[in-house]
Parts: C-alpha cells; structure tokens; sequence
C-alpha cells in the first residue's frame, strides 16, 4: 500500500477509535470511503462496522465503546498500559508519545498520548523507517492484547481493531535489520 494512502486510512481508522460523538457516521463513511480507494483488503470488516453503526442510535455506540474500552481493561485502547503496565516504563513511553505528537503536529484532546486514536495518526505521519520499526515493537504487541482481550467475537469495533492490524505498514525490512539513519 503506497504511504500517501496508508496515512490517510491510519488517520482514520483511528478516527473511529474516538469516542463517539455527533459526527460518528460521518467518519465512518469517510474511513470507508478512503478504504474503499486505498485498502480493500480491509473493506469487509469496516462494511460490516458501518452497517451496524448506521442501524444503531447514538447512545447504543457510545453504551458500547465505554463497556468495550473503558470498563474493560484487557481492550482499553491506551497501548503503554498493555505494553508497560503501571511501570516506570509506561511513563516514559507517554512522556515519547507526547513529544512526538508535538513534533508531528498532533492535536492533543482528553485521551492520553498513548491511545490507539492519537497512535494511528502519529504512526502515519512518522517517517517509514521509524514507523515500521514503532510498529513492529510497539503497536503490534499492543494491537494483539486487545485483541485478545475481546471475549465477544461479535463486539463490533473488534472489526475496527482487525481492519487496523491489516492496514499497518509491512515490518519485513524492519526485521531483516533495516536501519534508522
């Protein structure tokens, strides 16, 4: 996937990781419009999001993203916390996460830096080779505990987490020792 489109559907996808509000629907037409140019091979899970979005009212969504993200720790979308715990680390890795938010122009809200939202956009405005390489020891190994966190196969916004592990830019040259100069 060329960086120009994976940038544009990060941002999105991240996008609808934010508390749903107003203007939701909208963003789902948008991600899945910018999938539907960019990723199709992530196509089918955020139809089947949008679908039930659309059939769904406001306060049903927002029921929904609290019980799945915020009462329920094994799916909260702060990566540090499954990456680090409530270690020394996971301050560090907030306080990184800040600066580079700041440095890539990254509006701050009333998320922590290290949430799967302000995460997805800082990872598409990185520069390839230190995305790749966030991506392979970070966001990977953080994606896949929430992943596993979801005991209910069919709680919607795991399509949205399953859409985002498949639109992430490929790690291969990562591991094969790329370097970061």
């Amino acid at each position: 996937m060329e960086a120009l489109q994976t940038e544009s559907l990060l941002e999105r996808l991240g996008a609808l990781l934010a508390y749903p509000d107003g203007d939701f629907p909208a963003r789902v037409a948008a991600c899945r419009r910018a999938i539907d140019a960019a990723a199709p091979e992530v196509k089918v899970a955020l139809e089947s999001f949008e679908a039930y979005a659309r059939k769904c009212e406001r306060h049903e969504l927002e029921e929904l993203y609290t019980r799945t993200f915020d009462m329920n720790p094994d799916c909260s979308l702060d990566i540090g916390w499954h990456l680090h715990g409530e270690q020394y680390e996971r301050g560090a890795f907030l306080v990184a996460m800040r600066e580079h938010m700041r440095r890539l122009a990254v509006p701050e809200n009333h998320e922590l830096p290290d949430h799967l939202s302000h995460v997805l956009v800082v990872l598409a405005r990185m520069e390839p080779v230190a995305a790749r390489r966030f991506t392979e020891e970070s966001l990977k190994p953080a994606l896949r505990k929430i992943l596993e966190g979801f005991k209910d196969e069919s709680n919607p916004y795991r399509l949205v987490l399953k859409a985002i592990e498949d639109a992430l830019p490929d790690t291969e040259s990562v591991s094969a020792g790329e370097s970061n100069d």
